[in-house]
């Protein structure tokens, strides 16, 4: 029985390789293998080739210094890092939140053989991200040592510890991520604010590891001998991949420990939480006036509970919300600086180019209404039987992004603008384009949305992430953006900024124009027919 559910966890986890969700058929066995192949190529070619080069810079010098337990504490660590922060959000999904947790629980399959089959679908996940880094870490460690074969097998066995220790923080991580999500109400929220500040943590301590790493081969001993007396643990953690097999015996010791504990907890709660309804608010009644909303605000607030009630739909178009204030107040504190040596290099209109040609690739990320319409799915008639009509709908739609991306784009070009070193008219043609790109943009993806409609999925991540109303929309509001950069360069330095600004605003204007009156009075017919 555990190797049929595991089996079944593995078939969903890659579902998409060998099942096309937008024509609700089989993929082709050619189709498939290209699928695993250009899976393999990124994992192993693009991951695991990054992390090779990284390694074969580290590992010369610590070796060379008599220290290279020092690598393999550095590599695991990351290898660590990058299992357990691939894992964690999987696990709270995989192992608490799986939508046949009630029917398996209901069988009678034993709940130890449920578990089993979650944390070892856990396991093997976390080991592809750990074999990405360490993998190359010990090939690199090899050829540069000529390692014998008692070296290559403690460092195998490593590697399996090591994805053992990554299971069990992801365990833990999931375990403490679904104990949060039972106290909230909106749980797409929580999981997308973690997510973010996840990945915000991830590359501040990316851009901050070229550093550290120069400070560690240059102060290898120095550092060596602090950790090796004041934390004995991280000692054994890479000496045992060099051969040592008490260190590697204690290392092993302690996961095996540790895993042990994991079980005892995930066993012990995994019931609870998996079948939890969450957090409900218990109100007193108190007679009041009842609001009534009106249509359009109604239409609307359904579109914004969408948004925010969906970790997929705000994480990946919704970025650009956070993003664009940031980019804004981080102008307003360097912006002269950076802008001046722009100009100096480039003349006087480049800053102001380049930087309206980045806040709208921000933008143009933020692609809301280009899913909006094929996440209806299968409720479509849910809205098409309201007394509703259908530009109203679509208005919607296009009201909530423009909300959404409006505010924080006119903060950001309004923060902008003042650091600009150019004439008043033309910074008031800065703002007035950066808000016309944004009505382009959120036009334009309502109109390649109902274009490219997709109402047959399982999983909303097809339509927003997967579609080609999603590709076209992001893509197109891009090269947009790039273009109007790229004619500046080629011909627009001829003009004063002042007109160049004012033809792309024209140009804009007149497609944002084109895009309405085709959404406004063909649009309608389009939805309809879906």
């Amino acid at each position: 029985m555990l190797k049929v559910l595991l089996k079944k966890q593995m078939q969903e986890v890659f579902r998409s390789y060998y099942y096309n969700a937008k024509t609700n058929t089989a993929r082709s066995k050619a189709g498939t293998i290209g699928f695993m192949l250009f899976f393999i190529l990124l994992l192993a070619g693009v991951i695991g080739g990054t992390f090779f080069m990284l390694a074969g810079e580290v590992c010369g010098p610590l070796v060379d210094a008599g220290v290279g337990w020092l690598f393999f504490t550095l590599m695991g660590m990351m290898a660590i890092f990058l299992g357990t922060f691939g894992g964690a959000f999987s696990t709270f999904n995989s192992l608490y939140l799986a939508k046949d947790n009630d029917q398996l629980l209901a069988m009678p399959i034993p709940v130890s053989v449920i578990l089993a089959s979650r944390i070892l679908n856990v396991l093997l996940l976390g080991m592809m991200y750990t074999a990405a880094v360490y993998i190359p870490s010990l090939l690199v460690y090899w050829i540069k040592t000529r390692a014998g074969a008692g070296v290559i097998i403690s460092g195998l066995i490593m590697f399996l510890l090591i994805s053992l220790i990554v299971l069990v923080l992801s365990c833990l991580l999931g375990w403490v991520v679904a104990k949060i999500s039972l106290k909230l109400k909106n749980k797409g929220l929580a999981t997308a604010v973690i997510s973010l500040a996840g990945l915000g943590l991830y590359y501040f301590l990316y851009f901050k590891a070229q550093m550290l790493l120069q400070k560690l081969v240059t102060n290898a001993t120095v550092f060596a001998g602090k950790i090796e007396g004041a934390a004995k643990g991280l000692y054994y953690f890479g000496h045992a991949a060099e051969g040592d097999w008490l260190s590697l015996l204690i290392v092993a010791a302690v996961v095996a420990v540790l895993l042990i504990l994991t079980w005892m907890l995930l066993k012990r709660t995994f019931i609870g939480i998996s079948t939890a309804t969450g957090a409900t608010a218990t109100k007193k009644y108190k007679e009041k006036p009842l609001k009534v909303k009106s249509q359009s605000r109604a239409l609307v607030g359904r579109e914004i509970n969408r948004f925010m009630g969906s970790p997929i739909y705000l994480l990946n178009c919704g970025l650009g919300i956070l993003l664009l204030p940031v980019i804004g107040i981080l102008m307003l504190i360097k912006g002269k600086e950076v802008l001046g040596a722009l100009a100096s290099m480039m003349g006087g209109g480049a800053p102001m180019v380049l930087l309206l040609c980045g806040l709208a690739l921000v933008v143009g990320m933020d692609m809301i209404t280009a899913p909006s319409v094929s996440l209806e799915g299968k409720t479509l008639w849910l809205i098409r039987s309201l007394p509703v009509r259908s530009w109203d709908v679509l208005k919607s739609k296009l009201s909530m992004a423009l909300l959404m991306n409006g505010i924080p784009m006119l903060f950001a070009c309004v923060l902008c603008a003042v650091v600009l070193q150019a004439s008043l008219a033309a910074r008031i043609l800065f703002v007035v384009l950066g808000m016309v790109l944004t009505i382009f943009f959120a036009l334009w993806g309502l109109f390649i949305g109902l274009k490219k409609a997709n109402f047959n999925w399982t999983n909303e991540t097809a339509p927003i992430k997967q579609s080609a109303a999603a590709f076209f929309g992001m893509f197109g509001s891009w090269i947009y953006g790039i273009a109007i950069g790229g004619l500046y360069f080629w011909k627009g330095r001829t003009f004063a900024i002042e007109l160049y600004l004012g033809l792309v605003l024209a140009v804009t204007a007149v497609l944002s124009l084109i895009l309405f009156l085709w959404i406004r009075y063909k649009g309608p017919k389009v939805f309809e027919k879906l």
